[in-house]
């Protein structure tokens, strides 16, 4: 089986610094407390591209063991209330999100 994955991709801020310390500060904390069921957050900042600047800046991606765990979270108060956060503080347009499943490769 597939793991699954909610993905918030943030469109480059106006003000990094800003979006940095609020990102850093408030959201991750509010998505650690509030984002029942998952079993990790990865939190990936864009520093480049050989295509230019990247069209996203962070790029979260919060792991659950199932689809119905992922749904039932994105069904909570907490995560309504964590998504709302991601909106109001990305400057450079509205966040994109994904729900994916994802298939790793070790080597």
């Amino acid at each position: 089986m597939a793991a699954v994955k909610l993905v918030v991709m943030y469109p480059r801020p106006t003000d990094i610094d800003a979006f940095e310390k609020r990102y850093l500060k408030e959201h991750v904390q509010m998505a650690v407390e509030k984002m029942i069921g998952k079993t990790k957050i990865v939190a990936t900042k864009a520093v480049g591209s050989p295509q230019g600047t990247p069209l996203y800046y962070r790029i979260a991606e919060i792991h659950f063991p199932t689809m119905k765990d992922l749904e039932a979270c994105a069904a909570s108060q907490g995560a309504k209330e964590t998504l709302a956060h991601a909106f109001t503080i990305s400057t450079g347009g509205p966040p994109v999100i994904l729900v994916a499943e994802e298939e790793t490769f070790n080597f």
